[in-house]
């Protein structure tokens, strides 16, 4: 497959590194020399000196053989108008990132695509929904939720109180469990796995399940006393910050932390009378203490720099806060974060990796997600008539190595996935797989 990604910035050079180790064509291009110079020789890619604007530039990259162009530079316009002209210059499939919250209203996805730009991607706004989804629960991780919520996957770590430590998960599933253990994290190591793992003290355990077994998950992770947040206070007065504040529900209260008065001013234009807007310095530990900090469930760093995010959230927890969360761009720092036992990392790359990814696939694939901290994806495919996962029972498919079914939707009803289960045509399947082989398991779908 042929791709050219516009824009070597920290979301387009991360896409390409991502995309050039699956042995896709990449074609990276960028009016500054500079960026490019270092990727070209350290990876399987070809970069193209020019503007992605650039009529002539567009020609030069080969445009007209593009099955995929991606804008992402850091201009919102600059991206729609390099899709507007790849698309009549012959691209089969356009994507823009974009900072305009109104340009993905479902009443303008049409207008677009008459422009030429197939998909709009918002980083930022992504960022902010898988900030409120890992607040919406003090002990969880990560939390996603497929088919609206018929199949849930919870990221927790095990601690002491744990009643699943030690256990082969062959032992675990004979007692019919309403959950699947579908991913560990275990130091930097990621297994997805088989009857004779066991999990162990302070690995991190994905399990899916169905909605009304949470609480029991909750109870064999050993997080009852876990408190509910009910208070969250956010460091950094970002783009993300702001979609954070407007998407969490309403029965939290929000107070956002930024040193910079006019921009302290614009969010108390953007956001309502709820959220409380405090100018001050969110590094000072007395200003946060005065503000509430240790009546505060969850802590959110948003500052554009990931030390200063670990080291607060590193703080927040040693003052009693139960859920931190930090965005942590670097992406050589995630595993520092994880060692450091700082709560949820967010990364604002991989999440738009993950859903530009998605669009590669040939099968119908409705979700992409990355597992920040394990190496890891998670991929909702439907099933259509014929495919090879309708064939056999899932213990018979000879899936790789590396990759489980961690459940299913069918009719609207989640279904943990044994060894025994017949996957049907219009299941929605969930799959978890290590890092980069959700190619792999297309094929079953297709």
């Amino acid at each position: 497959m042929k791709i050219i990604i516009a824009g070597a910035g920290a979301v387009g050079t991360h896409l390409a590194k991502l995309l050039s180790r699956e042995k896709q064509d990449i074609i990276l291009m960028d009016d500054n020399e500079e960026k490019l110079s270092t990727l070209n020789s350290n990876f399987d890619l070809m970069t193209v000196t020019a503007s992605p604007t650039s009529i002539r530039g567009l020609k030069e990259a080969g445009i007209k053989e593009a099955e995929l162009f991606i804008a992402v530079t850091p201009d919102e316009s600059r991206n729609v108008t390099a899709c507007m002209l790849a698309t009549n210059l012959g691209a089969k499939k356009t994507v823009a990132r974009i900072d305009n919250y109104e340009y993905l209203l479902p009443k303008n996805k049409e207008f677009f695509q008459k422009l030429g730009v197939d998909s709009l991607i918002y980083p930022e706004m992504l960022a902010a929904k898988e900030v409120v989804s890992s607040i919406r629960m003090s002990w969880v991780r990560q939390w996603w939720e497929f088919c609206g919520g018929s199949l849930i996957l919870i990221g927790t770590k095990m601690r002491e109180k744990a009643e699943i430590l030690d256990i082969p998960l062959h032992q675990l599933a004979e007692a019919d469990k309403p959950y699947h253990v579908v991913a560990i994290k275990r130091g930097n190591e990621t297994i997805i796995p088989r009857g004779d793992d066991v999990i162990k003290l302070h690995d991190i355990v994905y399990f899916t399940t169905t909605r009304k077994y949470i609480p029991y998950i909750r109870k064999i992770a050993g997080k009852e006393d876990y408190a509910d947040v009910r208070n969250v206070m956010i460091m950094g007065g970002s783009r993300i910050a702001v979609r954070t504040a407007q998407y969490v529900p309403d029965y939290m209260q929000v107070k956002i932390i930024d040193n910079d008065l006019s921009r302290c001013n614009r969010l108390t234009e953007l956001l309502d009378d709820k959220v409380m807007i405090i100018n001050g310095d969110g590094r000072d530990m007395d200003l946060l203490l005065e503000e509430g900090l240790r009546n505060t469930e969850a802590f959110v760093a948003l500052t554009g720099n990931s030390e200063t995010n670990i080291l607060s959230c590193l703080a927040a927890k040693r003052m009693g806060v139960s859920k931190t969360v930090a965005e942590v761009e670097n992406i050589d720092y995630i595993g520092m974060a994880e060692s450091l036992d700082i709560g949820t990392v967010i990364n604002k790359k991989m999440i738009t990796a993950s859903h530009i990814y998605q669009m590669m696939l040939d099968a119908d694939v409705s979700n992409v997600k990355c597992l920040t901290f394990a190496n890891a994806d998670v991929a909702e495919f439907t099933v259509k008539a014929d495919s090879k996962i309708t064939k056999h029972q899932v213990k018979d498919l000879g899936l790789p190595k590396g990759t489980t079914i961690g459940g299913l939707v069918r009719h609207g009803e989640g279904i943990v996935v044994t060894g025994n289960t017949q996957i049907l045509p219009g299941d929605h399947v969930v799959v978890f797989c290590l890092s980069m082989m959700i190619k792999k398991i297309e094929k079953y779908f297709s």
